[in-house]
């Protein structure tokens, strides 16, 4: 499902079709239980690229069954709590997030009043956070200066 969700709404290419890994002493096995400690008996990934080639991990635990967070918003707790897509509209992305099972949010934000940079924060349907932004990351941020008294 997962898979056909951000192939359909961010366009993704599938490098790898979804596949079962358990823990059977082989050697991919032996990989994922030095990774995820032993006990994690089975598991499906699947590998995306988005256009640009970053590299988006898709996994669904089996045992220990996955489990969607209560709160999915922990900004304040260390790990990576979102990551972030470039589209030149995100305003209809947003959009098309909302209507195919995720939720936009936050409002659609112009960055600064002189500069059109905008982003607006989103979740998939299984609760992953997702930033939209309306450029490249080092268009909006490389040449940033803060404004007097932030």
């Amino acid at each position: 499902e997962a898979v056909e969700w951000y192939q359909d709404v961010f366009d993704c290419t599938v490098v790898m079709a979804p596949i079962e890994s358990k823990e059977d002493g082989s050697h991919f096995s032996g990989i994922v239980a030095d990774i995820f400690g032993t006990g994690f008996e089975s598991f499906r990934i699947a590998h995306l690229s988005t256009a640009n080639g970053v590299g988006i991990e898709l996994f669904q635990f089996g045992q220990p069954e996955t489990i969607r967070r209560e709160d999915n918003f922990e900004y304040w707790k260390t790990g990576i709590f979102h990551f972030c897509l470039t589209d030149p509209d995100i305003e209809t992305l947003a959009r098309r997030i909302d209507e195919t099972g995720g939720k936009q949010r936050s409002k659609v934000w112009q960055l600064w009043p002189d500069k059109p940079y905008k982003v607006c924060y989103c979740e998939d349907p299984w609760g992953n956070i997702v930033e939209l932004s309306s450029h490249s990351y080092e268009q909006t941020w490389a040449n940033f200066i803060p404004p007097h008294g932030s």
